[in-house]
């Protein structure tokens, strides 16, 4: 088996779980690579440590049959970032989560050894996660230009709100007075999108999640639509500039962009451990449907 190792950071508090992580695969022969970052953060203080590992640089360099598996070593922005490297390759990732609440890292650090094992041993499904991509005049983001989560226009530069068009299809959705949209994927569902109210979108309902932030409109709600339409955004506000954002990368934008989303051309592999479903994740990173009443608050 074939693993690629990829970290945007690590500390001296995660690097104990990336040498468990080598360990490990090197316990069951596993091939080895890591990404250039990983690569950089040990070259000067010990290079010993990543020497004869192949090192991967950026998407360009990767092949589908170069790797079985990715193992995304940090939080959820690391994992939203190794779906950038991976994009359409069709390599699946796992999270191993060395941050705060792993959503998507759904491995805890302390279930490293049984998670490879688990892999190892073909005990594990793959979800396929569709990605968001952006197609905007002037050009945004580059060849960045897909989000897991979701994409999102915001006010930047004073407490007014912004106008912003929306249209689905050919067709006009609405205008939206807010402090800014959301336009989120399932995965998107129990990110930012729950956070304004908007709904838990099961994984494999193909559905785009619309939910404003503050809109000005009691009558305004987020909306449900089908993954496979368009939309496009025209945003004006009282601004110069305004935010817009895929994922946690962001740029600035004028009211002279238009704004395209649609599903992207290919979908990203995650890997689900059979221990632990969507709705147990949902249950044990965000409490869902926990009765916190009679707990002792601190």
């Amino acid at each position: 088996m074939r693993i690629l190792l990829y970290a945007n950071v690590l500390t001296s508090e995660s690097e104990p779980y990336f040498f468990e992580v080598i360990d490990t695969l090197k316990e069951f022969g596993v091939h080895i690579g890591i990404y250039k970052d990983i690569r950089n953060h040990f070259i000067e203080s010990n290079a010993e440590a990543v020497a004869g590992y192949e090192v991967i640089h950026d998407y360009y360099q990767l092949k589908e049959e170069m790797y079985d598996f990715l193992l995304s070593l940090g939080g959820d922005g690391t994992i939203l970032n190794a779906t950038l490297l991976v994009k359409d390759v069709n390599i699946p990732i796992l999270g191993i989560n060395l941050g705060r609440l792993g959503y998507l890292s759904s491995v805890e650090k302390t279930k490293i050894r049984e998670a490879i094992q688990d892999l190892l041993e073909g005990a594990y499904s793959i979800d396929e996660r569709t990605m968001l991509e952006l197609k905007s005049k002037p050009e945004l983001f580059k060849e960045q230009n897909f989000a897991l989560n979701d994409f999102t226009i915001h006010k930047r530069d004073n407490s007014s709100m912004i106008t912003v068009q929306t249209y689905m299809d050919d067709e006009f959705l609405n205008t939206y007075w807010a402090d800014g949209l959301i336009i989120s994927t399932q995965t998107g569902s129990t990110g930012y999108s729950l956070s304004c109210g908007g709904p838990i979108v099961a994984i494999g309902c193909d559905n785009f999640i619309i939910t404003p932030v503050a809109p000005h409109n009691l009558n305004v709600r987020p909306v449900v639509l089908s993954e496979d339409v368009t939309l496009r955004f025209k945003v004006q506000g009282r601004a110069d500039n305004f935010l817009c954002t895929l994922d946690s990368r962001y740029e600035l934008i004028t009211s002279e962009h238009e704004m395209t989303i649609k599903k992207a051309d290919f979908k990203i592999k995650l890997v689900d451990l059979e221990k632990m479903s969507y709705f147990k994740t949902l249950r044990n990173k965000l409490m869902w449907g926990k009765d916190l009443r009679n707990k002792k608050m601190h």
